[in-house]
């Protein structure tokens, strides 16, 4: 085969980014556009030994799982790679992503995978659902003003004003704002020049509050002509706010780091309302945000009160736990938590992030949630290593810094922080770092819920966290991005127990009554141990570390590692003496 080669193929399958994959002549071809079902005339683009890539030519005959795309530009755009794909296998297609990766990447048994997957979550109307879009600002060939998206993997411009992802008010605002710019003669930003002022338009819906925000985001000190612009918008109803955001650097980052409000106020409000699991009822209950144009807001706000909702529910709070939450945002996770936990201790690295937080928890008469500023890789690393020393040490203040106000001794509440009972992380696409997992092995929470927006780098992670110790209970997919390749996913995972995977047969004749008066349970252990060393806490996993390392049969179906070398937290020196003064009062070592 060379490449322009026109042949037949069939399309087997989908790969992760919602390509086609097909075989022909020994060869696996990756095809855009192409879905599973399809029988297409392909044409070779580029070869590799055993893969290469072709483009679809000729649709010969359409899988029966192909439907007719809403929007004519799907092709185009970046944004929808599997719009054509019907909605039901859209779900399955995602369901499978997060499963293949978790069993490939994760090491994880299949049937066991399936057996705590839970049914994919999909969205009663995959259309007009996001509550966020930022359109970049260009000319076309023929010099006209064009808003839109970027083709995929290019900077062109595809011109759109009403993307069917989005709400209908944003191609009302797109025209205010190009006719704006061409009545005052202001130009968009050129990339190849670094020169012209509008580099994207901005715009927020509040879907609860239907209050709107606006923030052109500049190469530039000032917007002229703002005052024309913002009582044109102004008189869009629901419009709230109007700004602009300074970026007069070369970067593919959107927004820069000044924010000026020019009309309304600096933030829209809205509310992500609690639901029942699994069905997902309303409850009458919310927690409202102020969002501001660099706020980190999930843009899919139905699917995100079921997301935040089952986290909660996989929490299993009951009002007495402590609870971290890493990566927190403006608090969204955080505080929905601070409904059914004692205390919420949230991380973000933004400090306007954790400002808005802290509005948000002001806002609801919140008081049981507390945030600190930094990478959560740092920030919860230092904090353990401060905390599990010498009595009276410091930790990360509120503020980012050290001092006398963020000393604390070794009082409950520290020991809340140290120990908690539930940590909740929801990191960027990259995943967790390696020392923000060590940590979470290290302070031994009874639970762990995982909210991941990339399920290769969760099934990494996974397996790290569970050859430290847990066991995944709970997998739930959402669909937070109708029409696209992404995919949530929210996963519990608790302490191994033991206990749950002993199975004894005992000869009652055989047996020492004597003996077996004397010998204590894993819950005996840990009873014992925080009794008698100021509430500490002893993992079984740690237990039957001493155990093994004294000479106390574990029986043979403790689900102890297979391999030494495996990936795991070695026992402190201070908890392996608690956990022995334990066994020796319970007469199982000399």
């Amino acid at each position: 085969m060379n490449k322009n080669d026109l042949f037949e193929l069939t399309i087997t399958d989908m790969g992760t980014d919602g390509e086609g994959i097909g075989h022909y002549d020994g060869m696996t071809f990756f095809v855009k556009d192409a879905l599973i079902g399809d029988v297409i005339t392909a044409r070779a683009l580029k070869l590799k030994k055993n893969y290469g890539y072709a483009r679809v030519e000729e649709i010969k005959s359409p899988s029966t799982f192909r439907v007719e795309a809403e929007c004519p530009l799907h092709r185009s755009c970046g944004g929808c790679q599997i719009q054509a794909l019907s909605y039901d296998k859209q779900l399955e297609f995602k369901n499978e992503k997060v499963r293949n990766n978790i069993i490939r990447i994760g090491g994880f048994d299949h049937e066991f995978i399936d057996s705590v997957m839970q049914p994919v979550v999909g969205m009663d109307k995959p259309y007009r659902y996001r509550n966020k879009a930022q359109f970049p600002v260009g000319k076309d060939k023929n010099g006209n003003l064009v808003t839109g998206f970027y083709a995929s993997r290019t900077h062109s411009i595809i011109p759109v004003t009403d993307c069917l992802l989005g709400v209908k008010e944003n191609e009302k605002i797109l025209d205010i704002v190009k006719s704006w710019m061409g009545e005052n003669h202001i130009e968009p930003y050129k990339e190849e020049t670094h020169k012209g002022l509008v580099r994207h338009v901005l715009i927020r819906f509040g879907f609860t509050s239907k209050e709107i925000m606006v923030c052109l985001i500049i190469n530039g000190k000032s917007l002229p002509a703002s005052d024309s612009l913002c009582e044109k918008l102004s008189e869009i109803p629901g419009m709230t706010s109007v700004s602009y955001n300074v970026n007069t650097e070369k970067t593919n980052v959107i927004l820069g780091k000044r924010t000026e409000c020019i009309w309304g106020q600096p933030y829209i409000s809205d509310t992500i309302h609690l639901r029942t699991y699994p069905d997902f009822k309303e409850t009458g209950l919310g927690i409202e945000y102020q969002i501001s144009p660099q706020s980190f807001y999930q843009v899919n706000p139905e699917q995100t009160e079921k997301l935040y909702s089952t986290a909660l529910e996989f929490a299993g709070l009951t009002g007495k736990e402590s609870v971290w939450d890493l990566y927190c945002g403006i608090g969204t996770i955080s505080l929905f938590l601070s409904q059914k936990a004692k205390q919420v201790y949230g991380v973000e690295i933004v400090p306007q992030a954790i400002e808005d937080a802290k509005n948000n928890a002001r806002l609801n008469g919140i008081t049981n949630a507390e945030f600190f500023v930094g990478k959560a890789e740092e920030v919860l690393p230092e904090f353990y290593a401060n905390a599990a020393g010498d009595a009276g040490t410091d930790m990360i203040s509120a503020d980012g810094n050290n001092g006398e106000d963020a000393k604390m001794c070794r009082d409950g509440r520290n020991r809340d922080m140290l120990r908690p009972d539930v940590i909740v992380v929801d990191p960027p696409r990259k995943g967790c770092d390696e020392r923000c997992l060590d940590t979470m092995l290290k302070m031994e929470p009874d639970r762990i819920v995982y909210v991941s927006c990339d399920s290769a780098t969760l099934a990494r992670d996974l397996k790290i966290l569970c050859q430290g110790g847990y066991e995944i209970r709970k997998i739930q997919v959402f669909d937070q991005f109708a029409h696209s390749v992404h995919v949530e996913t929210v996963v519990l995972l608790s302490q191994r127990k033991a206990d749950d995977y002993l199975e004894v047969e005992i000869d009652l004749d055989e047996l020492d009554a004597t003996s077996a008066e004397t010998k204590a349970t894993y819950e005996e252990i840990k009873k014992y141990v925080a009794e008698h060393n100021d509430g500490m806490k002893v993992s079984n996993l740690y237990i039957a570390q001493v155990k093994k390392k004294y000479g106390v049969e574990l029986g043979e179906n403790f689900n102890l590692p297979k391999s030494e070398n495996t990936r795991q937290p070695q026992c402190p020196k201070k908890k392996e003496d608690a956990i022995v003064e334990a066994l020796r009062f319970f007469q199982m070592i000399e």
